[in-house]
């Protein structure tokens, strides 16, 4: 079905500092405050530290080269599905968008949660309420997007800047604070050799991998962004090369300051670092640092969630309903289903459950896209393509094999959540087919 129809439509109106604005804000968050202990435990030597951030830069890079083809050739809103729906078929694009709607709603809730608790801590009055601080900020964005796409535009543009000035000005004063003095800590930091050094690479990568999620932000957005065969791509591009650079900036300043032996096994290495450079001020600074990085993701996946439900709406795989749009762009019904599930996601406190099933088909999600690069050259070779994967199909399969072997390594990392899933996904074929029969039996003529 056409997304254009008589409920409104989606406004192109969406621009490249958006797309870059969008790839910063959905990509930047908690995890670069919390990942690089975990990585410095797992590789723990300098060169490999700081290796590992440019090699997971590099991946996310390779991924954005194959999906910036197929953002730029299937101008649609609504993320991996509209691509393993086109490639894979209605099925594959119906696990796809249900999963990854659903796992966004579930972390619009569980980010909102963790602003509410930060927010406790820097004022000790709202202590004890983080879930209406957390309802407040959930249901705040969705009225701010309600108003329109340009109203969530503007808001993203605005969050993610103020959010890359704080990390780079962080960088800077760490950079320009006097080097950490050899420690004295009774730290043992014994680099792994062998089969056990592959496995540290593998843990490490996968927590990398994990903090540089979001790269792909704007092909949510393929039916808005005014150029989409220029858009997409230089959005993607520029955007993934900020987020590396951003990532090898606070990493390196967390060496600088600490020193490795200090970073190892540091649940929050940054808010450390916070601390050595502005002492009992330290935890208030990072806390704020948090709350703005926080509401700039919050911000972005309010928008993105809609769009993949109005997108399936539009193919028939959920009610119609769900293609209605108001005159400021914005798919009023879907958005309105996604913030339900997600305040009831806040109030139930069920998230993190969710969240940690649904990560069984976190990378399934590149995994898809990659192949159906792959697929649609094969099928549809003569459908106008205004960027072509580079050093295709080399680049393309080497990211299809890293995506293989990273689902192997979460399956094997987790396998009561990953069981779960299997059960999900063999669920999910009967409400497929009594989604399908009720979208079709439902479409007005």
């Amino acid at each position: 079905m056409s997304e254009n129809n008589h409920h409104g439509s989606l406004l192109r109106v969406l621009g490249v500092s958006f797309g870059l604005a969008v790839t910063l804000g959905g990509t930047i968050g908690m995890g670069i405050l919390r990942t690089p202990g975990e990585i410095a435990q797992q590789l723990p030597t300098p060169a490999m530290f700081i290796g590992i951030w440019v090699a997971g830069g590099v991946y996310a890079l390779l991924g954005a080269i194959s999906v910036a083809e197929l953002g730029a050739m299937i101008p649609r809103s609504g993320g991996f599905y509209v691509f393993a729906q086109r490639a894979l078929g209605n099925y594959a694009g119906f696990i796809v968008g249900w999963s990854d709607w659903m796992s966004t709603c579930a972390t619009i809730a569980l980010i909102s949660m963790v602003v509410g608790e930060y927010t406790a801590v820097l004022f000790p009055a709202v202590a004890n309420h983080e879930k209406p601080v957390a309802l407040i900020v959930t249901l705040f964005f969705a009225l701010l997007h309600w108003r329109g796409v340009l109203w969530g535009s503007y808001t993203q543009n605005v969050t993610s800047l103020i959010k890359v000035l704080a990390f780079l000005a962080f960088a800077i004063v760490a950079l320009l604070h006097p080097p950490a003095a050899p420690t004295t800590a009774k730290v043992s930091l014994v680099v792994p050799v062998g089969f056990a050094l592959f496995a540290a690479i593998v843990r490490a990568l996968q927590g990398v991998l994990y903090t540089y999620d979001g790269w792909y932000g704007v092909c949510y957005f393929g039916g808005e962004v005014r150029n989409p065969k220029r858009d997409v791509t230089v959005s993607m591009f520029g955007g993934v090369l900020a987020v590396v650079v951003i990532y090898v900036l606070i990493n390196l300043a967390l060496l600088h300051v600490l020193g490795l032996a200090r970073i190892a096994g540091d649940e929050l290495a940054v808010g450390t670092t916070a601390g050595v450079l502005f002492g009992a001020y330290g935890d208030r600074v990072i806390r704020v640092l948090a709350i703005i990085s926080m509401l700039s993701t919050i911000n972005a996946y309010t928008l993105s969630a809609p769009r993949t439900l109005y997108a399936m709406s539009c193919d028939r795989l959920f009610t119609h309903h769900g293609t209605v749009v108001n005159k400021g762009g914005t798919p009023t019904i879907t958005l309105l289903i996604s913030t339900v599930v997600a305040v009831l996601f806040i109030i139930s406190g069920t998230f993190n459950q969710v969240l940690a099933v649904v990560a069984f088909f976190f990378v399934s999600y590149y995994t898809m896209a990659f192949i159906s690069v792959i697929v649609l050259r094969r099928r549809e070779p003569d459908l106008p393509r205004p960027y072509r994967v580079w050093g295709y199909p080399f680049t393309t399969l080497i990211v299809i094999a890293g995506s293989v072997a990273f689902l192997v390594g979460a399956v094997a990392a987790d396998q009561k959540n990953s069981l779960w899933a299997l059960i999900l996904l063999a669920i999910s074929l009967p409400v497929y087919l009594i989604v399908k029969y009720f979208g079709r039996s439902h479409i007005p003529e």
